[in-house]
């Protein structure tokens, strides 16, 4: 029988969230209904508010989330009532041919639950990323929820779902950063910052934090950055490729996405290093480089969605350095906040002054 909970959503383009009741299904084959007990308020978020995704509303906003499945439907083997899970919007298939490669991170065929949440008259809602966390329960399919240590704080490791796995994975998976490695980080936001920990964490030597904020150039240091940058003041270019001997960084991470940022990482990598392109692009937006530099470089140009992560692999791995003290999810939290402040935090996410806001249920 469904159950009514509370869920922050988002009715029409740009119009104040509102914290309504939803139903929620019991869950149906490859189904799990999870309680939720933290979730992130991030920028994707905020852009499903404001029509920058899609046009399906109403959205159930909310993604970076963690909790306690209560209840599955036939045929689950992943997770049973009881786990602590976190969630992740891509659920790879198994079954595609990416999967069948090996590389189930690429996978073509994600899938979300096939059952809808609905407002009390029987609206569908669309929930954000296939999860739609800011609620008390919501409903997603089973290979959404990866199982971790049940004494890890949720607030904190629920930051994996989303912004904390793209930037630590955009350093790690897609660019390769290893022990001695040197790093520029352009866009030292949430993802930014999670570059940088990446990096830090595996052993890179030099991490230089690239920004036009001296408020986010000071939390990167936090985070391990060695070195910062005013864009606004230095060309950063420029200043990497000092910073790095004259050579560049071995990997650039571009977490902004925007042509002319984009354009620095490009020079400002070492002759065959890696620029990794995280930060979201809006469709207008076009690049223009000298095809001869691109070959006379040599290295790689990459773009990293999400991370590049398999949630079965990396969320447990990252919980485990978290616990032992190794990788600061707690620093990625800002503030924790009711479920009735989702808006109040877009709004102070607009300012720049938190990394996360994380609803606490």
């Amino acid at each position: 029988m469904p159950q009514t909970v509370q869920g922050v959503i988002a009715r029409a383009k740009g119009a104040p969230v509102e914290l309504v009741d939803i139903l929620v299904p019991d869950p149906g084959p490859g189904e799990a209904v999870v309680k939720v007990e933290a979730c992130g308020v991030c920028h994707t978020d905020l852009h499903y508010r404001e029509g920058g995704i899609n046009e399906e509303f109403p959205f159930l906003l909310g993604h970076e989330a963690a909790g306690t499945v209560e209840a599955v439907g036939e045929g689950v083997t992943e997770v049973a009532p009881g786990d602590f899970v976190i969630l992740n919007w891509r659920a790879v298939c198994g079954q595609c041919r990416a999967c069948l490669k090996g590389k189930p991170w690429y996978c073509f065929s994600t899938h979300n639950a096939t059952q809808r949440m609905t407002l009390s008259d029987g609206t569908e809602l669309s929930p954000a990323l296939g999860i739609g966390a800011f609620a008390e329960k919501t409903l997603v399919a089973a290979g959404q929820c990866t199982k971790v240590d049940a004494d890890a704080e949720a607030a904190a490791v629920g930051l994996l779902g989303c912004g904390v796995m793209a930037g630590f994975g955009a350093a790690v998976n897609t660019g390769g950063v290893q022990r001695g490695d040197s790093i520029a980080v352009i866009g030292c936001g949430g993802v930014g910052s999670a570059a940088i920990a990446g990096a830090h964490t595996v052993g890179a030597t030099t991490i230089i934090a690239v920004d036009v904020d001296d408020r986010k150039l000071e939390r990167a240091k936090r985070f391990g950055a060695t070195h910062t940058v005013n864009s606004k003041d230095t060309d950063p270019v420029a200043a990497i490729r000092e910073l790095t001997g004259g050579h560049g960084a071995d990997v650039v991470v571009e977490a902004v996405g925007r042509p002319e940022t984009y354009e620095q990482a490009f020079y400002a990598r070492d002759l065959a290093g890696t620029v990794v392109l995280v930060g979201v692009p809006t469709p207008d937006l076009q690049v223009t480089l000298p095809l001869i530099e691109i070959f006379g470089r040599g290295g790689s140009l990459k773009s990293s969605w999400y991370g590049d992560c398999l949630p079965s692999r990396d969320f447990p791995m990252l919980v485990d350095l978290y616990r032992q003290g190794r990788f600061d999810l707690d620093a990625f939290v800002t503030e924790k906040i009711g479920i009735g402040d989702v808006e109040a935090a877009f709004e102070t996410m607009r300012g720049g002054d938190v990394l996360r806001s994380v609803v606490v249920l």
